[in-house]
């Protein structure tokens, strides 16, 4: 199929493929792209005045929101002159796609529900168009997770795809956290309490909750050697002279989650209690974004905490404050 071009002058190209999916061509930086009426509807072939019923009604209920995606811009007509033109960004061309009746927007629909089928039952989705044309970079980024790991890490690779996918934003590069670079979101800093006590307590209710689930067993979240729990939340607690040496609630988190998972203060559990108490802490804090820590990122990245190379702890640290920094 023949491309369909959206924003012309800004080097955007949007169509719809074989597979029926609504693929970008040309600038892969932006966050969305911008289409006219008449634009969308060559794109799902269908008619202009069903686009604009469709997109009146996605208004009028209230399903996005006016401000959000609607934005007028400057256009040069083919008479040369300049006109103010009503523009919609990529979340209505998707919910039009979702209310088209043409074959072309069936296909769509086909292959959105083929790829949120990966996700819920997956846990990740590929785009392989786009991994071909970053097929250099994608290789960077995996051997870069590869490399925190120890020879013979018997990491998951699926749990390795959805590393991937957390950084895929930003195309993670250690080379820049070998140069110390600091995270690019902002850390909070703000005073939570954290006390060996009331973090203990919770984590016997997990135990409790576990066993009787039977998802763990008897000698699950016990410690090894008494004050193991409480020596890890004083490293992460700690301060000299009146400076905490982790200042920022997610610096505390990245520790707590690190030295809770590699310390092993348990018999059994370790992994399950460390990323409980990582969480626990974030919550506590008010700074817990369950969007980016889904359970399966939450599982992907506890286990590369488990199976890194320890001489990579401030790595495995950064990378953590990377992606629950704001």
């Amino acid at each position: 199929m023949t491309p369909k071009k959206i924003q012309k002058n800004k080097g955007v190209v949007i169509y719809q493929a074989k597979n029926g999916a609504i693929e970008l061509r040309g600038d892969f930086t932006r966050e969305t792209v911008w289409a006219t009426q008449a634009q969308i509807a060559d794109v799902f072939q269908a008619e202009r005045s069903v686009v604009t019923k469709h997109i009146r009604n996605i208004l009028k209920d209230k399903e996005l929101e006016t401000n959000a995606v609607c934005a007028k811009f400057a256009h040069t007509a083919d008479d040369g002159k300049v006109y103010q033109v009503q523009f919609y960004n990529l979340d209505v061309i998707l919910a039009v796609g979702y209310r088209t009746s043409s074959k072309k927007a069936i296909e769509f629909r086909q292959w959105a529900t083929k790829t949120l089928r990966s996700y819920i039952v997956d846990g990740f989705a590929i785009n392989k168009n786009r991994i071909t044309k970053n097929y250099e970079q994608f290789l960077n980024v995996v051997d870069d997770i590869k490399k925190l790991l120890p020879p013979g890490s018997a990491v998951n690779p699926k749990d390795v795809i959805e590393l991937i996918s957390l950084f895929a934003d930003t195309w993670l590069s250690l080379d820049a956290y070998d140069r110390e670079l600091l995270p690019k979101g902002k850390l909070t800093k703000k005073k939570v309490s954290l006390t060996s006590e009331v973090i203990s307590k919770d984590l016997f209710e997990l135990r409790k909750v576990l066993i009787e689930k039977g998802e763990a067993t008897d000698i699950f979240g016990h410690e090894r050697n008494t004050g193991s729990v409480s020596g890890i939340v004083g490293n992460v607690m700690q301060s000299f002279g009146g400076n905490e040496l982790y200042p920022t609630v997610e610096e505390k988190a990245a520790h707590l989650l690190y030295f809770m998972v590699k310390n092993h203060p348990f018999t059994d559990g370790n992994k399950r209690s460390g990323a409980f108490a990582f969480i626990w802490f974030l919550k506590q804090a008010g700074t817990l974004n369950t969007q980016k820590l889904s359970p399966s990122a939450l599982t992907a990245l506890t286990v590369l905490v488990a199976e890194s190379d320890p001489n990579h702890k401030d790595k495995i640290v950064k990378l953590i404050l990377n992606l629950i920094s704001n």
